[in-house]
């Protein structure tokens, strides 16, 4: 392996990014007005990602400097591979799992769900969706197009409905991931190397907070964004919030 392999996977990371910045920029902002009214109205944003690795997502915004601190992670334990990467995967196949998800965490009428899944089409995902629409939440959802378009119908990862997350939410974000998320090639090896939608998952959901920030800032709204407790005064200025999200984001 030499350093242009890398350069190549950069380039393909980059290849990804382009194009939701190009293809994507405007749905973004678009969804950044969701979460901006919620942010304006003192409510909670909440971040389900149903799948191993998906679950990084909501992680990714959570409790995170620079992020917002309205953001509110739905780390369920069923789907989180410290519990056990095959269990993970059988619950996220698991019909009705997450309609109990969402009605545990009471989401409903004047509630945002911004929903993450590379593949946009498991049982847990699609159930979330359809639970939190048929409560009255608002619904962005950020997955790929194509991953779901070029999954078989009857593929067994599939909801039995056989729908896909974007034709069920408020806003589609297309993460452009493509099939099999790998996207480098090694002589003499069989399979794809390398994934890509954390780095896509990352990049979408970080632009929307940008493009929340910049929404909320120019209806004179200045948010409450988190600090890193390991930068100068970091302590001090998150505990100027602390109280106002205690009991609120029950992962905090």
């Amino acid at each position: 392996m030499t350093d242009a392999t890398f350069t190549d996977y950069g380039h393909r990371i980059q290849e990804i990014l382009g194009l939701i910045l190009t293809e994507e920029s405007g749905t973004i902002r678009r969804a950044a007005d969701l979460l901006a009214d919620q942010v304006a109205a003192d409510r909670l944003i909440h971040v389900f990602g149903p799948g191993g690795h998906s679950n990084l997502a909501a992680q990714e915004v959570f409790f995170r400097a620079g992020g917002l601190m309205h953001i509110s992670a739905i780390l369920d334990e069923g789907t989180l591979l410290s519990n056990g990467a095959l269990r993970s995967m059988a619950i996220e196949r698991t019909p009705g799992y997450g309609r109990v998800v969402i009605e545990d965490r009471g989401l409903g009428e004047g509630d945002l769900l911004v929903l993450v899944n590379a593949y946009g089409i498991n049982s847990a995902l699609i159930d979330a969706a359809l639970t939190a629409r048929e409560r009255g939440a608002r619904l962005i959802g950020i997955s790929s197009r194509r991953h779901a378009a070029e999954t078989a119908p009857d593929h067994p990862a599939r909801h039995p409905s056989r729908q896909n997350l974007h034709d069920l939410v408020d806003v589609a974000i297309d993460s452009k991931v493509p099939i099999g998320d790998a996207v480098m090639e090694v002589d003499g090896v069989g399979e794809k190397i390398a994934a890509i939608s954390t780095f896509a998952n990352a990049y979408v959901l970080n632009c929307l907070t940008l493009a929340t920030v910049e929404a909320l800032v120019a209806r004179g709204i200045d948010p409450p964004v988190w600090r890193s407790g390991n930068a100068p005064g970091g302590d001090e200025a998150n505990a100027r919030f602390i109280d106002r999200f205690r009991g609120r984001v029950r992962s905090l």
